[in-house]
């Protein structure tokens, strides 16, 4: 089943990659990820029980989508660009310890760089903050873990095989963006891994060419953040992603996650993610919104006087589902994924006020893809390891750090800018990242050029603006908290470690009432993600249970590495030579 739905432009694919012994035609510039679901192929990895494991955040995060090229085990497929004549195989429960580039070739080639400004991150916050400190006179340094910048909203095409002409206003934005850090002579790097974060400034990161400690003068970051997990029965088989997954798909590939394509969860991410796929071919079956936004008119009214364009997009994004006759159900959630090796079936129920499925309202869908997403969090663990303080916001009960009006933390010489910060949307994060980077650049001594300052001077009333459309948009879209209500006794809420509900609650009644304990009783949070999915969900499992507050104690405590490196990428820690 070939699920494509790429631009055509008379030119074949020029690259093939062998999965599994498979030839699997490709183009240049397409991930391993793109590649094998526009071959109908899912499952990357394999745990313990011999079941398989595919895409699931598509943004290098969950490590779900492990695969092995050419012997090598541990690449991320949808991190990890194609090669021709590249084999790829299935990881392993226990993969062979196989050597990776030179160790000593790579500890001798590790270095320390001293930059003034230094961005974590090419999303809108880290462009916007990266382009104004380099305007202002700043020697600015932009790494991202990604091959490609933009970030998750401003995600471009791959290099090959897109359609010029089917790029819309959001592709359009980012590049101006992209053309406004080169113009300001910003050094960027991509494909750098910052796995580490320590006092006084000091990061740690992993390239192409070598290990890298990095000690700048000012630090921003702007790391972003990351689909939160609700787990349900079914959740971890392959086919069942987030939605940012399937838009990274569409957006940057053109290839649909399925031909039968479910969307669920809570948000306008879903309602737009639900049309992309129907304007390129997909058949979405449905559109599962947990909140009921149609009957907010005062929400949905502040919402179009603050950005009207917004509100004109989403009913765009509404009409096409109708043109299309997507049934939108509001109210109701994907309770339930079946399958054998991959998702066959998505079960929708009504939600009611507690979260739970209300009996006797379930459908379901036949499907071949389902793609989930119920908010986001912010990427919190390089400010948390830096020492930053942070709170708990009382709404969305996520971590975020503490930070002034100008981005600048409880840290001297570090400034968080955009979602890391607390989640706003990719407007109000460009904004903020303007701002930071300036105030990184007066810090410095630094006097702003004439239209930056004046960019300064709209920027309050734009984050006004954008700050009134998000408190209207969190209540047009006001909806029961889904945390573990759907999940069964044998449904992993750890994915990584495959640690059950049912293993959670056992625990819990043993008198383990802290996540720490959590973690050492069931090694729940020690797999690839570090804990990413998991321990929001922990936390409030523990609070509740115990009857305490969530605070910023309540977390995983951070420890490098945070995301999984070569072991060659630690080893030059002495002194670098």
């Amino acid at each position: 089943m070939r699920t494509s739905t790429r631009g055509v432009d008379g030119d074949p694919p020029s690259v093939v990659v062998h999965f599994r012994g498979r030839p699997v035609p490709c183009r240049p510039g397409d991930t391993i990820a793109a590649a094998v679901t526009d071959a109908g192929e899912l499952g990357c990895r394999e745990t313990p029980d011999g079941s398989a494991r595919g895409i699931f955040c598509g943004m290098g995060v969950c490590q779900e989508c492990l695969v092995v090229v050419d012997g090598r085990p541990g690449a991320r497929a949808c991190m990890t660009q194609v090669a021709d004549g590249m084999r790829v195989e299935r990881q392993p429960a226990l993969p062979a310890l196989v050597a990776g580039p030179d160790a000593a070739v790579t500890a001798a080639r590790a270095r320390v760089e001293e930059p003034e400004v230094l961005v974590v991150g090419g999303g809108p916050a880290g462009l916007a903050a990266a382009a104004a400190a380099a305007e202002a006179g700043c020697q600015v340094l932009l790494v991202d873990e990604r091959r490609k910048l933009g970030g998750q909203y401003y995600k471009q095409p791959a290099a090959a095989g897109i359609d010029e002409r089917a790029l819309d206003a959001q592709f359009r934005a980012g590049r101006r963006l992209l053309e406004r850090v080169r113009e300001a002579g910003v050094t960027v790097r991509t494909g750098v891994r910052v796995w580490g974060a320590f006092p006084e400034r000091e990061l740690h990161a992993a390239s192409d060419d070598g290990g890298l400690t990095l000690r700048p003068r000012r630090l921003v970051i702007a790391a972003g953040a990351f689909e939160r997990g609700v787990p349900l029965p079914g959740w971890t088989l392959p086919g069942v992603m987030t939605t940012g997954a399937a838009q990274t798909l569409a957006r940057a590939y053109q290839v649909a996650p399925g031909a039968r394509v479910l969307v669920s969860g809570n948000g306008p991410l879903n309602m737009q993610v639900a049309a992309e796929l129907v304007a390129g071919g997909a058949t979405v079956v449905a559109l599962a919104e947990l909140a009921r936004p149609a009957r907010r008119a005062a929400a949905v009214a502040r919402m179009a006087v603050a950005a009207p364009g917004l509100v004109r997009d989403g009913a765009r994004y509404r009409a096409a589902l109708l043109r299309a006759r997507v049934p939108v159900l509001d109210g109701h959630a994907v309770v339930r994924c079946e399958g054998d090796e991959r998702v066959e079936r998505a079960i929708v129920a009504r939600i009611g006020p507690s979260g739970l499925p209300v009996p006797g309202t379930e459908r379901s869908f036949a499907v071949d893809a389902v793609c989930v997403g119920f908010g986001f969090q912010p990427a919190s663990e390089l400010t948390r390891a830096l020492g930053c303080r942070h709170t708990v916001d009382p709404e969305r009960r996520e971590l975020v750090p503490v930070r002034d009006r100008s981005g600048r933390s409880t840290v001297e010489g570090v400034w968080i800018a955009g979602d890391a910060g607390g989640i706003g949307g990719a407007r109000l994060a460009q904004l903020a990242g303007v701002v930071a980077g300036a105030d990184v650049a007066l810090s410095l001594g630094r006097r702003a050029p004439a239209p930056l300052r004046r960019e300064l001077a709209a920027a309050a009333r734009r984050r006004r603006a954008a700050a009134a459309f998000q408190r209207a948009l969190a209540k047009a879209y006001a909806a029961p908290r889904l945390l573990d209500q759907l999940a069964a006794a044998d449904t992993p809420i750890c994915r990584c470690e495959g640690v059950t509900r049912g293993t959670i609650d056992a625990a819990l009644e043993d008198g383990l009432g802290h996540i720490g304990a959590l973690k050492r009783a069931t090694r729940a949070g020690m797999g690839g993600c570090q804990g990413r999915y998991c321990s929001s969900l922990l936390a409030e499992m523990a609070a509740r249970r115990t009857g305490s507050e969530l605070d910023e104690h309540a977390w995983f405590a951070p420890a490098a590495p945070t995301k999984p490196i070569p072991i060659a990428a630690v080893a030059p820690l002495g002194p670098p030579g």
